[in-house]
């Protein structure tokens, strides 16, 4: 093993250079979105954006001391962080602020917290150290429920604090399980659910259960190998029409109103005119406006700072989870594609040093990071773009908060450390 002075650190500069593409980006986007009268300054401290600018300096220093520490303290102390970070979430239930109807910051004089941002780290932190423990892939069902058990608990605390957006987040880990090993028939069954439960709120529990027992008896006539008997897919089937009622007994009964109707809108559910409009109005005003903004910014977009509904604030919180309408409004496609084509590349560029890793930590991590970053980048924009319903998350780098970006930073710059440190692992 080599002496603390014999240590070399080979930094990826690809990574970090979309890092900053996106930082610097993301701070003239929120200078549109969130400033009020003339800009006179970008270091005004008044305004948002100079907060927000203050945030980024800060970030360069949370940089130096994430890199400052050893490669191997994040894997020796991930349970440690992770106690830490639970020991916060829980902390928010005694001394928690409530902000928007959920109890999810902790205040500090004129500043705010946010728990959950770090808790993510945190959590792709000990399940790596989980996985990498085990030295085999997730075959056995005791270690996969040890593993859930690991991802369930913050994303409950989370739930219970009200902020639903954050707890989808951690469905991200799934993609961290199937590489490591996690059988096909999880995601084949995960994958099926989903399309059951959409179909069952769009189409009802008789046409879902009429097209579910056209399906599986399809499988069983065609399916020559391992077919089954006639009673496992009649198991199967008595399986779907339950799990669609739960699934129409959670939405009428389980969803708050306002979570009920952004689903209604997304399906087309509503029928009743009247109702329709109300429900536009309120629950769909910031995504039409969203919408509005996008499509009004063509292909080169109306430049910056000229944007008219940004400027006008025609999109409530604009500066924060629908960052993504300034682009589209001021820099038009060509301002979109470039930040999509940005994401993606630090995505595959972070799932690309991951498969290099020679510890399984390192690459058990490296997959949580990409996925992380993936599920909040997808449903930021897809939820923008009306493509799926209005959560509320933010834009990794882009969005306007310091908790945001120092979660987000802690995130990617440990695996930048852990990957500059492979040069020195056997």
């Amino acid at each position: 093993m080599l002496r603390e002075n014999q240590r070399h650190f080979k930094f990826d500069w690809i990574t970090i250079i979309l890092f900053l593409l996106l930082l610097s980006f993301g701070y003239f986007n929120i200078m549109s979105a969130s400033h009020v009268g003339e800009i006179t300054s970008y270091f005004d401290t008044d305004q948002l954006y100079g907060k927000h600018l203050i945030f980024i300096g800060l970030t360069f220093v949370l940089i130096v001391l994430i890199l400052s520490f050893e490669a191997k303290f994040y894997e020796q102390f991930a349970s440690v962080i992770y106690l830490v970070a639970m020991l916060a979430l829980i902390g928010l239930f005694i001394f928690g602020k409530d902000v928007n109807g959920a109890r999810s910051w902790y205040g500090i004089g004129s500043m705010t917290i946010q728990p959950s941002e770090f808790a993510k780290f945190a959590t792709a932190l000990a399940v790596a150290k989980y996985i990498s423990d085990l030295q085999t892939n997730m075959t056995t069902i005791k270690d996969q429920l040890k593993v859930a058990a690991i991802i369930f608990i913050p994303a409950l605390l989370i739930l219970l604090q009200n902020d639903a957006g954050s707890t989808i987040v951690y469905l991200a880990f799934f993609f961290v399980f199937y590489r490591e090993g996690l059988q096909q028939v999880y995601l084949i069954l995960a994958l099926s659910l989903i399309i059951l439960a959409v179909l069952a709120l769009k189409f009802g529990i008789l046409i879902t259960a009429i097209a579910a027992a056209v399906i599986i008896t399809i499988v069983y006539l065609f399916r020559k190998k391992k077919r089954g008997s006639v009673l496992q897919h009649i198991i199967v089937l008595i399986f779907t029409i339950a799990f669609s009622y739960g699934v129409k007994l959670f939405y009428e009964h389980g969803l708050k109103a306002h979570q009920q109707n952004r689903i209604s809108l997304w399906l087309r559910l509503e029928k009743d005119p009247a109702k329709l409009e109300r429900m536009k109005k309120v629950e769909a005003y910031n995504l039409i406006q969203s919408e509005q903004a996008i499509s009004s910014g063509g292909v080169s977009g109306k430049g910056f700072l000229q944007g008219t509904r940004t400027t006008g604030k025609f999109v409530p919180e604009q500066h924060t989870d629908y960052i993504f309408s300034t682009v589209g409004e001021e820099w038009g496609f060509v301002g979109t594609s470039f930040v999509v084509i940005i994401f993606v590349l630090l995505i595959v560029r972070v799932l690309y040093l991951a498969e290099a890793q020679k510890s399984q930590f390192s690459r058990v991590y490296g997959y949580g990071v990409a996925s992380i970053l993936f599920v909040h980048f997808t449903i930021n924009i897809g939820m923008v773009m009306g493509l799926i319903p209005t959560v509320g998350i933010p834009l990794p780098f882009f969005s306007y908060g310091g908790s945001g970006l120092w979660g987000f930073t802690i995130l990617l710059f440990i695996f930048v450390k852990l990957d500059s440190n492979k040069i020195n692992e056997w």
